[in-house]
């Protein structure tokens, strides 16, 4: 490199008029005039325009730039030149200067990319395919400057906070109770495995247990699970772990790093007590437990008041222990005609709920109604009355069992905020959500598993229900939620060893399987346990709430796709058969395969 660089683009202004520059980067667009050639120059700090005049006698170095194309790395050294004042560009940080180039170094040409850097309207999987090209957009850059931001400012708030960050291990044991494992096979051990962390979870509790007292580590987790928005194979988390605390002070510490970190990135601040929650209420009051609080449309609970129907939909819901509930949407009648209304429910189908009923009032009072036929004007008033309804307004109703009334109503919400853009990206919204159920039943598998996880503790009153009362036994944790998302969720956990294995025996561990898959980490606490608890963060979804962003691929450098490949490098892709003889592995075809 013959040319040194001096300043990045958006660092020469008006100040620098008449000085000699050197910049370096990427041509992002190239006008030629004849004799008049401009650079549109391009790093990561944003753009600055520079030009050669053929008149200026600086022939070679006229053709050299006018053979430039989008794309070459380039570096410039020239001067500083303040524009006329009918040239200055106000859209540009740099639009009152440009640089009359005096010389010029092209450090690599470039093929002509498969998109243009400016071009938003890009195909998700060409994006990702060419995702160097694609991280070259402005909007991308910004993402992984504020992913930076947000990390650093975790750092720095954590070790003020006496936290030290610790790694744990990348390779380890496979243990049940949560999500599916990537497995890694033992070339040394044959035949046997390890697991990628789906967190950290044991290790950072056997560091309490070892007398760090406080811990945090920025850590990449792993879960074989299918994907959505946000979710990915691999993902990061902010974990932190602290020792002689309860659930106050976990919360206190987090909920001052939440207001830190949008302070600081967004310059936004939340009121001064972020609101709290019971999970029973969040789920009671908006169906999810990961309620938006920037709109209405609370559930309304209108069982009672349409018991005792011939509507067969209701009654048998009541009599199954069911509820029959509902939303409304203000001035939906202007918003959402029949065949919307239709589109409704066909979306709520897809969350296990038969259909929905509903009650269209137009602007002149006039009740529109599929249930008319069940109940006379009056009981229809009433129904409008419990969701305090007035004309314009649109009732939509929905009748099974509560996980599935909640389910659908707590999905509908979204979905109807969405379409009417209630959901003001620029507008934040946080709460806590507490005292959550220790255990969630699954009817496919007939049996009790971990809401959380398996060392959560239960509130101290509620001990006893792990052997005779599960249904109603609640934990010592809670969730972080910002705009309808959760960013973070911890709990205190057990820290007795007898509470412990009354745990592992509720979730139906024989003594056997206890020791075979969590021995280890019982005899840790037989060495001295603090009263301990923590939280962890998704960094991805924290920064896609950041950046106004819908993707958790668009906050991830590297990202994988829906079925968790990468379509840069091809992963996953096979390997040379004498790696699989070397690690006692042989490939068998599935059912489908064949």
């Amino acid at each position: 490199m013959k040319l040194k660089r001096t300043h990045m683009c958006t660092e020469v202004g008006v100040n620098q008029v008449g000085d000699e520059v050197t910049l370096m980067g990427w041509v992002n667009k190239r006008r030629d005039f004849g004799q008049l050639v401009f650079i549109v120059l391009r790093d990561k700090t944003g753009i600055i325009q520079s030009y050669v005049n053929e008149n200026d006698g600086a022939k070679e170095l006229y053709e050299s730039v006018k053979n430039l194309r989008g794309e070459y790395v380039v570096g410039i050294k020239g001067v500083v030149v303040k524009r006329d004042a009918q040239n200055i560009n106000k859209d540009m940080k740099t639009g009152e200067i440009e640089i009359e180039i005096k010389e010029l170094e092209v450090f690599s040409e470039a093929k002509v990319p498969p998109f243009q850097v400016a071009d938003t309207g890009v195909n998700e999987e060409l994006r990702m395919k060419y995702r160097y090209v694609d991280l070259k957009r402005e909007k991308m850059q910004n993402i992984l400057f504020t992913r930076h931001k947000v990390m650093t400012v975790v750092r720095e708030f954590l070790t003020k906070e006496g936290c030290t960050e610790v790694e744990t291990p990348m390779l380890t044991k496979s243990t049940p109770e949560g999500a599916r494992d990537y497995v890694v096979p033992s070339r040394v051990s044959n035949g046997e495995f390890y697991a990628l962390p789906q967190s950290p979870q044991l290790f950072k509790q056997m560091l309490m247990l070892s007398g760090i007292d406080r811990y945090f580590q920025i850590v990449k987790c792993f879960r074989d699970e299918d994907l959505r928005a946000d979710r990915q194979p691999e993902f990061t988390q902010i974990d932190m772990e602290m020792s002689f605390v309860d659930e106050e002070d976990v919360m206190e510490v987090n909920e001052r790093l939440l207001k830190k970190v949008f302070k600081e990135v967004l310059n936004f601040e939340f009121e001064d007590k972020i609101q709290r929650m019971t999970y029973k209420d969040a789920m009671e009051t908006y169906g999810v437990d990961k309620p938006d609080l920037r709109y209405g449309m609370k559930l309304v609970d209108v069982t009672e008041v349409v018991k005792g129907s011939e509507f067969v939909v209701f009654e048998n819901a009541i009599k199954e222990g069911g509820s029959v509930r509902g939303i409304k949407i203000e001035n939906g009648n202007k918003h959402f005609s029949r065949k919307k209304i239709d589109a409704l429910v066909k979306f709520v189908k897809d969350y296990r709920a038969k259909g929905l009923a509903w009650i269209n009032i137009t602007e002149d009072g006039e009740n529109k109604t599929t249930i008319s036929k069940f109940f006379d004007n009056e009981k229809i008033e009433e129904i409008k009355k419990s969701f305090d309804a007035k004309n314009g307004d649109l009732i939509l109703l929905c009748a099974d069992k509560n996980d599935v009334v909640f389910d659908a109503l707590g999905n509908l919400r979204v979905e109807v905020a969405k379409i009417l853009g209630l959901a003001n990206g620029e507008k934040y919204k946080a709460l806590w959500i507490t005292d959550f159920p220790m255990f969630e039943f699954d009817e496919e598998d007939n049996r009790y598993y971990a809401k959380h996880h398996p060392f959560t503790h239960p509130k101290d009153d509620h001990i006893e229900k792990l052997e005779n009362d599960k249904e109603n036994a609640i934990a010592k944790a809670y969730d972080l939620v910002v705009n309808g998302y959760e960013v973070g969720g911890g709990s205190i956990r057990i820290s007795n060893e007898d509470v412990q294995m009354k745990m592992f025996k509720a979730l139906g561990f024989t003594e056997e399987e206890i020791k075979e898959e969590f021995g280890f980490f019982v005899e840790a606490f037989s060495y001295g346990a603090p009263p301990h608890g923590g939280m962890a963060w998704g960094l991805d979804r924290l920064i896609m709430i950041l950046t106004n962003t819908e993707s958790i691929r668009d906050v991830i450098a590297f990202p994988k796709t829906k079925d968790a490949s990468c379509l840069i490098t091809s992963a996953p892709n096979k390997v040379e058969k004498n790696q699989l003889v070397e690690l006692g592995i042989e490939i068998t075809k599935t059912e489908e395969d064949k």
